[in-house]
C-alpha cells in the first residue's frame, strides 16, 4: 500500500495580485476545483487560479503546520 501525500499550495490571481494558500491530499483535483469556480469562495471572488508554488509532505500535520507558517 502506497503512502499518501499532502500538499501545501499557493494560488495567485496574477503577478503582484491576490494569493491563496491551502492544504490538500490531491493537488490536481483541488486546483481544478478552484479553476472551475463552482462555489462562492475566496478563489472565485478574487480570480485566484494560477498554481505558483507547492510543497509535498508525508503527514497531514506537517502540511497544516507549514500552511500556518506561510500564512503568518
Amino acid at each position: 500500500m502506497g503512502t499518501r501525500s499532502y500538499y501545501v499550495y499557493i494560488l495567485a490571481s496574477r503577478i503582484g495580485g491576490t494569493l491563496y494558500t491551502g492544504v490538500t491530499n490531491d493537488l490536481m483535483r483541488r486546483v481544478a476545483e478552484h479553476r472551475a469556480k463552482i462555489s462562492d469562495s475566496f478563489t472565485k471572488r478574487y480570480g485566484v487560479t494560477r498554481l505558483v508554488y507547492f510543497e509535498v509532505f508525508e503527514q497531514v500535520e506537517q502540511a497544516i503546520h507549514r500552511e500556518k507558517r506561510l500564512k503568518k
